[in-house]
């Protein structure tokens, strides 16, 4: 009976980290680029149960074989084995800022931290106080070169994520096209974003404020070639993978688990308690 106190403890324990996950991707149903979690789990091994007033052995062409009946399997519990990202794409929704960039496909931006670089599938960007692309918490958005300055109604990103600007706001007095004449470029291509990728981007671990940070397992982040590159889409974000009634669904599912487990629990309690008083009252 124990055993079963303890079964049954783990799978509210189980229903737990599921809540916890249910809850927080329904908190952030509304945050551009976030991916939901997802709980996994794995049992302990199963027991073999077997009638034991029938024990004995019988004769066997390869040895003996045990006589007693098997009477079937019993649960020892469940833990949880990972909380891991979904990062499935999530719907395009158009912000009509040209500070907004989605990712359409496989990658991440990269940001610069106080802790190094970070990324991101968040493209709600806005344009810093120095005149640098920066996420809503300040961070500078990364382009190949470094942080990326560009000023209002100045500048286009391509689908391949490069940053072209008007050739006559350029700083850089080497992109005249006639020194004599001193003309400028109509469009000039001031840098790429940096897009990089994982080997195991299903490991990377969250940090708050839709970023995201590398680990062992998840291995480093690698920059995409050109042609590899998600396609980028300027004036929209990439909304929440998270489907509210799934969730609402799992909700339900979660809490009938636990009250299952709780009536378990309850159940044992009951069935060791007569034990006890009938024991006492035998002898």
């Amino acid at each position: 009976m124990i055993r079963g106190w303890y079964t049954a403890a783990s799978g509210m324990r189980a229903q737990q980290w599921r809540l916890d996950a249910v809850a927080n991707n329904l908190a952030n149903v509304d945050t551009d680029g976030y991916k939901r979690d997802q709980a996994a789990f794995k049992a302990f091994p199963e027991l073999l149960l077997r009638r034991m007033s029938d024990d004995g052995v019988y004769p066997h062409p390869f040895g003996s074989g045990d006589a007693a009946p098997v009477i079937g399997k019993l649960g020892t519990g469940v833990e949880l084995n990972e909380l891991y990202t979904d990062f499935e794409q999530g719907g395009l929704k158009e912000s009509q800022s040209e500070f907004d960039l989605a990712l359409d496909g496989k990658g991440f931006f990269t940001v610069a931290t106080p802790w190094g670089e970070r990324y991101t599938r968040n493209g709600s960007f806005q344009l810093g106080k120095e005149g640098y692309l920066e996420t809503k918490e300040g961070y500078p958005v990364l382009g190949e070169k470094g942080p990326i300055r560009v000023k209002a109604n100045n500048f286009q990103v391509d689908k391949e994520g490069r940053v072209w600007i008007n050739g006559e706001y350029a700083e850089d007095p080497n992109l005249l096209v006639s020194r004599e004449n001193n003309t400028w470029a109509e469009t000039v291509l001031l840098d790429s974003l940096k897009l990089v990728n994982f080997d195991l981007d299903r490991y990377l671990e969250k940090q708050g404020s839709s970023l995201y940070r590398e680990t062992d397992t998840s291995g480093p982040a690698l920059v995409i070639e050109e042609r590899s590159r998600p396609r980028v889409v300027q004036g929209f974000t990439e909304a929440a993978n998270v489907e509210p009634v799934r969730e609402m669904v799992q909700m339900i599912e979660v809490n009938r688990a636990y009250e299952a487990n709780q009536k378990v629990i309850q159940t044992h309690d009951s069935m060791l308690g007569t034990l006890i008083n009938q024991t006492v009252r035998i002898s």
